[in-house]
C-alpha cells in the first residue's frame, strides 16, 4: 500500500488547483455521454433513470473528494515505479458508507488523460455508472466531476476507471457498503485486495501490452488457430488453446527500447479450462504489497475475523487461502449465501467474496496463488510473536482439493429471486481467438449503440454461450443476477471455454447497461455490449 508523490506530480497537482475555476466550469461537461441512445431506449440520464433514483433510500450523504494523479509505487527490495492511482497509494483509500444512504464522490482528474469511474457492483442510477461514450462524457485532465447516488445495497464493492486500460495501473480502491442491520458477529475486519503488476516495471503500461496483444497476434492470425465462431484450429497450438504461429520471439517482434514481452504463452489451469491468461505479470500483490514485503494484519488468538477479498486484477485469477485456517464464505459479489466452509477460493478478476475465519496462535501466510501462472501474492495474519513463514511457503490448504467457485453456493433467503419463467431471453455468444485479439460478443466488438433490448419489469435471462478457447469473467452493471437453482447472486461470473450460463435477473434499474468481460484487455478489444432498456 505504500506510495508517494514525484516532485513532478506534486507540481501538476498544484498547477491544476491552481485552475479551480476551470475544473468548476467543466463537472457539467461530463454529465452526459458524447452518443446518444437509438430512437425508443431510455436515455441514462431520462426521467425514467430519475424516477428510479427518487424511489431509493435516502439516508445520511457521505462526501468524498478523490484525486486521480501520478504517482510512485513501492514494490519492495524491487523499488518503485510509476503509476496512475487515487491519492498517494496503491489501492486507494477505502470509502465507507451505510446502506440507504447516498455517496457524494468529487473525482478531480490530475491525470494527462481522460478518466472516470465506475462503481463495481452497484446498483446505483445510470449516469453515474462511469461509462465514457455511453453513461457520461470522459473527465478531462484539469477537469472534475462529481458522482451523487443513493446507494440501496450493502455489501463488498469497489471502484475503478472505465476508460481504455486505466484499471490495470493503480486506479482502483474498495468501497464496502454497511449494513445498519449487520447479522454477522465478528471482531475484525480485513479488506484484502489482489492484483496482478505491471505498470512501469521496464517501461512496461497497459496501453502497451494490449497494442502487444494485438500486432503479436494479427501477425500470426493468417496461420490458422480457433476461429471467432469456436471453429478448430489447422495451426499449432502451445497446448492451452493459443496460436502459435508468428508468436515465438513476440518480444523481438516489439520496437527496440520497449521492455520485455508480457504476452503468455503456455500456462495453463484445469480449473480455468484450459489458458490462465494472456498476459505474463512480473509482479502479484496483496493490498500492494509484493510476497517479499507483505502487509500484516494483526488479531489476538480466538478472534472472528470477516476478511473482505476483492480481486482487481487485469487479467488473473487468484487462488487464496489462509495457512492454519478454514474459511466460511458468508457473501459473495455483496449478497448474502448460505454459509460454507472451504480450505481455498478461486476468484476471478471483478469478483468478490466475504469469509469469516477465527483466528489461531501464531503467524499465518494469507496466499494468492496466480492461478496457471507459477506465482504467488500474500500477506500476514499475526496473533503471535515469532518468525513469518518464508516467502516460498505455500499453505496446504491451497491443494488440498478443489477451491470453492461460485457454482457451488447457494443464496441465502433473503438474496433469492422469486421463482419465475424468464419473459426474455438475451443470449450472448463470447466469440474471438488470440489470434486476431478480436473478442466480442455475437462476433461483433464493441460501439456504444449497440442495444439489446429490454423492458422495465421484465424477468431476463442472460444466456452466456463460450465459443471461445478462453475462459471469460462476465460483468454485468447496475444489476445483480441469479445463478441457477437457487444459486448465489452475483454481479460478475466465471464462464469457461465451450460452456454455458444463464442467469436470471430483474429489469428495475433503467438505463444503458454495460455487459463485458472483466479481463481489461478483452474488453477493451471489444468484449462489451449494452442491455438498453425500452421506452
Amino acid at each position: 500500500m505504500r506510495s508517494h508523490f514525484t516532485r513532478r506530480a506534486v507540481l501538476g497537482t498544484g498547477a491544476a488547483l491552481a485552475g479551480a475555476g476551470f475544473l468548476t466550469a467543466c463537472s457539467d461537461t461530463a454529465r452526459r455521454s458524447d452518443a446518444k441512445s437509438p430512437a425508443g431506449y431510455v436515455e441514462s440520464d431520462g426521467p425514467e433513470v430519475r424516477a428510479a433514483e427518487a424511489r431509493r433510500a435516502r439516508g445520511r450523504t457521505e462526501r468524498v473528494r478523490l484525486t486521480a494523479t501520478r504517482t510512485r509505487l513501492e514494490l519492495g527490495a524491487e523499488g518503485t515505479v510509476p503509476t496512475w492511482a487515487y491519492g498517494d497509494r496503491v489501492p486507494g483509500k477505502e470509502i465507507r458508507v451505510g446502506a440507504g444512504g447516498t455517496l457524494d464522490v468529487t473525482l478531480a482528474n490530475h491525470l494527462s488523460a481522460p478518466t472516470s469511474v465506475h462503481w463495481h457492483g452497484l446498483a446505483l442510477r445510470n449516469d453515474m455508472d462511469g461509462v465514457p461514450g455511453l453513461t457520461q462524457r470522459e473527465i478531462r485532465p484539469g477537469a472534475d466531476f462529481t458522482y451523487r447516488f443513493a446507494v440501496p445495497d450493502p455489501g463488498t464493492y469497489w471502484f475503478h476507471p472505465h476508460s481504455g486500460g486505466q484499471r490495470d495501473r493503480g486506479l482502483y480502491a474498495p468501497l464496502i457498503v454497511e449494513d445498519p442491520r449487520e447479522p454477522l458477529r465478528y471482531d475484525k475486519e480485513w479488506v484484502v485486495v489482489l492484483d496482478d503488476w505491471l505498470d512501469g516495471v521496464d517501461g512496461s503500461s497497459p496501453d502497451g501490452v494490449l497494442a502487444e496483444l494485438r500486432r503479436g497476434m494479427d501477425h500470426g492470425a493468417g496461420h490458422g488457430g480457433k476461429n471467432s465462431e469456436g471453429g478448430k484450429s489447422d495451426g499449432k497450438s502451445d497446448g492451452g488453446g493459443h496460436d502459435m504461429h508468428g508468436m515465438h520471439g513476440m518480444g523481438g517482434s516489439r520496437p527496440a527500447g520497449k521492455g520485455p514481452s508480457r504476452v503468455l504463452m503456455g500456462a495453463t489451469s484445469e480449473l480455468l479450462g484450459g489458458d490462465a491468461g494472456d498476459v505474463q505479470y512480473p509482479y502479484y500483490l496483496v493490498n500492494g504489497r509484493t510476497a517479499t514485503d507483505p502487509e500484516t494484519f494483526r488479531a489476538e488468538p480466538g478472534d472472528r475475523i470477516r476478511i473482505r477479498f476483492i480481486n482487481a486484477g487485469g487479467d488473473t485469477a487468484f487462488r487464496v487461502a489462509l495457512g492454519g485456517h478454514r474459511m466460511t464464505v458468508t457473501h459473495t459479489d455483496g449478497y448474502p449465501v448460505e454459509h460454507k466452509d472451504t480450505d481455498a477460493l478461486l476468484l476471478g478478476m471483478g469478483e468478490r467474496y466475504d469469509v469469516l475465519v477465527t483466528a489461531e496462535d501464531g503467524v499465518f501466510p494469507l496466499t494468492a496463488l496466480a492461478e496457471g501462472k507459477k506465482a504467488t501474492a500474500r500477506a500476514m495474519l499475526r496473533t503471535a510473536p515469532g518468525a513469518a513463514p518464508a516467502a516460498s511457503v505455500r499453505p496446504e490448504e491451497l491443494e488440498r482439493g478443489r477451491p470453492l467457485t461460485a457454482g457451488q453456493l447457494e443464496a441465502a433467503e433473503s438474496a433469492r429471486l422469486s421463482p419465475g419463467r424468464p419473459d426474455r431471453t438475451v443470449t450472448l455468444r463470447l466469440t474471438g481467438s488470440m489470434a486476431a485479439y478480436d473478442w466480442g460478443f455475437n462476433g461483433k466488438q464493441y460501439t456504444p449503440d449497440q442495444r439489446h433490448p429490454v423492458t422495465a419489469g421484465e424477468r431476463v435471462r442472460l444466456r452466456f454461450v463460450n465459443t471461445t478457447e478462453m475462459w471469460h469473467p462476465l460483468h454485468l452493471h447496475g444489476h445483480t443476477f441469479a445463478l441457477p437453482d437457487g444459486g448465489a447472486r452475483k454481479d460478475t461470473a466465471i464462464v469457461l471455454p465451450g460452456k454455458t450460463l444463464e442467469a436470471d435477473f430483474e429489469a428495475d434499474n433503467p438505463g444503458l447497461w454495460l455487459v463485458h468481460c472483466h479481463n481489461v484487455y478483452h474488453s477493451q478489444a471489444g468484449m462489451m455490449t449494452v442491455l438498453g432498456y425500452r421506452k
